[in-house]
């Protein structure tokens, strides 16, 4: 079938992007679903750093790609042995397929998924296979998604279903932003109630996990940003207090806010100051989680004193540790009880063909997560 589908062809385009167009809205052939994959037609997709850090190639993938992760969608086809969805079925599509049988797998913990890693390293399918082609041959897959279009063939593997009551443009942001944000509290970091944290890096991650540690039962929050819009908006969803990281004593103001350091210190911002600053942040004996994702050349000084005279803890987390089958619904059910205001995430609903415009938005850092709506 022919589809429409935001194509990148060159990394590294300069700013603004409204004047170099990286991405161009193309016609390519999409081949139907094979055993174990899904045609999703796709109904809203999320612009994202992990996005945007391949057009300005801090995070280099196989070209050409057809962009985008964060996605929800409606099952359009279904291909051989995939007997557990049904046509019209809405499902949230996880950029990182599990395989179900490797080791992290194994273990429970499919975010590790070493064939998922692998075929989303090479911009194919789970299965190693490529779905989507032009005139001169295949367009990679991005992360085993490529939702920047109206329709994609994914792995099964990939989908989670989800109630069709739920609007599908707030359910393409769990598949990212909330299950990386209040992942990494509720599961990585596994904060218990009464604890105190601070959230470095307002996007949608970032306050997503401000809404993760006020469900969790934090007794502070701090959030901590460049943006004064992003801090207010921070103080709406959870954050008992905000500290502009610009300011010179930032890092001296979360600790005196919470009495020498917070238990718990998540970094979303991307950068290794950032990081450095959430270690600051934390006490002795605390907790510091990065889900940020720096250039792949980027390294991080640690005192090895501190670290083991302090028992401090440093963690990474992907995809919130979580394993999506679980987590989504339980999620969704949250957002459903008034405890994670995840509508409040949405900055604007967009088309596929002003993508460009867009990113320059997300990254000036003016927005938090705008939509494309089919």
């Amino acid at each position: 079938m022919k589809i429409n589908a935001a194509v990148l062809r060159k990394m590294d385009a300069p700013r603004p992007f409204a004047a170099s167009r990286p991405l161009s809205i193309e016609t390519l052939d999409l081949s139907p679903p094979g055993p174990g994959e899904v045609l999703v037609r796709i109904a809203a997709a999320g612009l994202c750093h992990s996005d945007l850090s391949v057009i300005n190639g801090n995070r280099p993938r196989p070209l050409p790609m057809a962009l985008g992760h964060e996605a929800s969608g409606i099952v359009a086809a279904l291909g051989d042995g995939v007997a557990d969805l049904q046509l019209g079925d809405h499902v949230v599509i996880v950029f990182m397929p599990s395989c179900g049988h490797c080791v992290p797998c194994a273990e429970g913990r499919p975010a590790l998924c070493e064939p998922g890693a692998a075929s989303n390293g090479a911009g194919t399918l789970l299965k190693g296979d490529i779905r989507l082609m032009d005139a001169d041959g295949p367009v990679h897959h991005h992360l085993g998604v490529s939702a920047f279009a109206d329709h994609a063939v994914v792995s099964r593997n990939s989908l989670v279903r989800i109630d069709k009551h739920l609007p599908l443009v707030e359910a393409a942001l769990f598949g990212c932003a909330v299950l990386t944000g209040v992942g990494a509290v509720i599961n990585t970091a596994r904060l218990p109630a009464g604890s105190t944290a601070a959230v470095i890096g307002l996007g949608g991650v970032g306050l997503a996990a401000v809404m993760g540690a006020r469900a969790a039962g934090a007794s502070q929050i701090i959030g901590v940003d460049l943006s004064a819009e992003k801090l207010a908006l921070a103080a709406d969803v959870g954050a008992t207090g905000t500290v502009n990281a610009s300011d010179a004593d930032a890092i001296e103001q979360v600790r005196r806010l919470t009495g020498g350091g917070v238990d718990y210190a998540f970094e979303f911002a991307g950068s290794v100051r950032a990081l450095d600053s959430a270690m600051q942040m934390t006490k002795r004996g605390g907790t510091t989680v990065t889900a940020g994702l720096p250039p792949a050349d980027a390294a991080l000084p640690v005192n090895v004193v501190r670290l083991v005279g302090e028992e401090r803890t440093l963690k990474g987390s992907y995809i919130g540790t979580c394993v999506p089958v679980r987590d989504i619904p339980r999620l969704i059910q949250l957002y459903r009880d008034g405890r994670l205001p995840v509508d409040r995430l949405l900055s604007a609903r967009i088309r596929l063909e002003d993508i460009n415009e867009a990113f320059d938005r997300l990254d000036d850092g003016s927005v938090v997560r705008q939509v494309i709506e089919f």
